[in-house]
């Protein structure tokens, strides 16, 4: 249960109490500053508590966004400000401090709460306020204001507002004019019948499942029923977070999961055309793998990017000639949508997957799909090697730590790095991809042989001098990226080289496994939650550990023997990563921890 507590003179045929009381707040009525310095005392710490001044005139929504978005401890709208627990002790300090300077008593043209965000500012404190646009929010000081301000809120439909708002402000071309325009409502419907995003989530990803299991089919109506029901999970993924911003239904759980399942939806989908395609006599395990492989380095770039950005210590960290480029280009209105289409986000990938898949064959819809990201990807990161390249940004220490996590360097590195000579050594990326070529080129010209294990030796020294010194190069946010590519790219290609029924999909199951470690990695670093632990890290050995333990085990054993040793590798990976992975967010969900919601470019 939240509190509101409600001070200043009372208004005679207000809404303040009913609108507060619709949003969910138990009502107090406070006599003096005093008197809300005692009540705000006796509201247990482990609730939200908000101040509201008893003259606030406005939109129900405006102080739903001000009072009941669970996402910051503190917020605040004119007339009305509130605390989650994380932010009650700066609440309660800035009310004493308040109550203290003026005896207890507020001036009748005073907004006590509005004084109290002003207090907070003083404090340091960090008060969200949030955009309300067209909303209304004020504390009227005489009647004429009173008047026009209700004239306002009657010239706004809130619930109109509310709608827009409710779908994200930065989406694809397909998401933004095929998907919002109807998906809004069926938010809105869900928020009525008191559906979680949570659970619409989950319909998503049982939607897509579904859909894998009728590629899987490989036959005609089967193709035709997954395209269409991977579009309707599509409907449903963009539901979950129109729901979210319609309701402020956030929580770390719910992000975690919406990220998690996207990913999990589209590469079962891989898997689900793969076996239908085999159905019918065709193998595109490789195909299907490759896709999966491309597409998790395309994110793996974005987030290294970003994350080596998103603190730079310089002024002139967004001022490069490709970012002014990039900036002029936004401002025309058609090139924004076509570089928005370029990139390949979600919704276009997933309606051409799904379009494709009922219309051709699994081969073309894997063909097309690895153009398009191949060019997708080579657009976006040539477009930041420029950025980077001719931008003075230097690397906070934050930076390099988050690069080093994503590096997910293991043991073996660790150990070497001791022993590699000390000084600054601007070669990290060289070195990451000189090992990245040994590795996967000498698996592509000899397979599984003794000599892919020395080029994967050579690989886990490299990688060990490319982690040895901080991330902190201009082209540092390209190792993570290259050692997903090494060591996807070292187990798709000796699983194919083996050539045995069996051995691609279990390094489908394998890769898959691996993969999802390193997204949790990044949904960890997102969310301001560290790293995953140490100990799991070492447990699975870390990216030049299973590169290294892969090649080894396709030198010494038969190609059968191989594909059970990937399978069971996978499992193993599969299982210890996802226990953590459930735990650690699971308790991060019930500890309260402030969910993080990606706003930004479309996955």
């Amino acid at each position: 249960m939240s509190t509101a507590i409600l001070t200043g003179q009372p208004v005679p045929g207000s809404s303040i109490e009913a609108d507060l009381r619709s949003l969910g707040f138990d009502v107090r009525t406070a006599t003096d500053a005093a008197d809300a310095e005692t009540l705000l005392a006796a509201v247990p710490g482990d609730q939200r508590v908000a101040v509201v001044d008893t003259r606030f005139v406005g939109h129900r929504h405006a102080l739903r966004l001000g009072l009941t978005d669970p996402r910051f401890p503190l917020a605040a709208v004119p007339g009305a400000v509130t605390a989650q627990p994380a932010g009650r002790q700066a609440l309660t300090r800035a009310l004493a401090r308040e109550n203290s300077a003026n005896g207890g008593t507020v001036l009748a043209v005073d907004s006590l709460a509005d004084r109290i965000v002003t207090a907070l500012d003083a404090d340091g404190g960090e008060v969200h306020r949030p955009e309300l646009g067209s909303l209304v929010a004020a504390v009227p000081a005489d009647p004429q204001a009173r008047n026009e301000a209700r004239q306002a809120v009657s010239a706004v439909d809130d619930e109109a507002v509310r709608l827009k708002s409710a779908v994200k402000a930065r989406d694809g071309f397909f998401t933004t004019f095929c998907i919002s325009p109807y998906s809004r409502y069926l938010a809105r419907w869900c928020a009525r019948r008191g559906l979680t995003p949570n659970q619409v989530t989950t319909a998503s990803l049982i939607t897509a499942l579904i859909a894998a299991g009728c590629a899987a089919t490989g036959t005609r109506g089967g193709y035709v029923a997954a395209g269409l029901l991977l579009l309707f999970s599509f409907v449903l993924d963009c539901t979950d977070g129109q729901l979210a911003r319609y309701s402020l239904q956030y929580s770390t759980l719910g992000a975690w999961l919406d990220a998690t399942f996207d990913r999990a939806k589209e590469y079962a989908y891989y898997a689900g055309l793969a076996l239908g395609a085999a159905r019918g006599g065709d193998d595109v395990w490789a195909l299907a793998l490759g896709a999966m492989v491309l597409q998790t380095c395309r994110h793996v770039v974005d987030f290294s990017f970003n994350e080596a950005n998103v603190d730079s210590t310089a002024a002139t960290a967004n001022t490069s000639p490709t970012a002014a480029l990039s900036g002029k280009l936004d401002s025309v209105g058609w090139t924004v949508w076509a570089r928005r289409m370029i990139v390949l986000p979600i919704g276009e990938r997933w309606a051409m997957i799904a379009v494709l898949t009922a219309a051709t064959t699994p081969r073309i819809t894997f063909y097309v799909l690895l153009v398009g990201c191949a060019f997708a990807a080579t657009y976006t990161t040539a477009g930041r090697l420029l950025r980077s390249l001719t931008r003075k940004a230097r690397r906070t220490d934050r930076a390099a730590q988050a690069l080093a996590d994503l590096a997910d360097s293991g043991p073996t590195a660790g150990l070497l790095v001791r022993f590699l000579p000390g000084g600054a050594r601007p070669t990290a990326t060289l070195s990451a991809a000189a090992g990245a070529v040994l590795v996967t080129l000498g698996a592509w010209l000899w397979g599984p042989s003794w000599w892919v294990v020395l080029m994967a030796g050579a690989y886990v020294l490299l990688s060990a001098e490319a982690v040895a010194r901080p991330l902190k190069g201009a082209l540092d946010w390209l190792v993570p990226p290259v050692f997903r590519a090494a060591e996807y790219g070292t187990v798709l290609i000796l699983a194919a080289k083996a050539d045995v029924n069996g051995a691609l999909p279990a390094a489908f199951g394998l890769v898959a496994a691996v993969a999802y470690h390193h997204y949790d990695t990044v949904y960890r670093i997102r969310g301001n939650a560290g790293a995953p632990p140490a100990w799991l890290v070492r447990a699975v050995g870390g990216q030049e550990g299973r590169t290294l333990l892969v090649a080894v085990l396709a030198a010494v054993l038969t190609a059968r023997q191989f594909t059970v040793a990937l399978t069971v590798l996978a499992v193993a990976v599969a299982l210890v990563v996802l226990a953590e992975s459930i735990r650690f967010w699971v308790a991060a969900h019930r500890a309260g921890a402030p969910s993080v919601h990606d706003e930004g470019e479309p996955a």
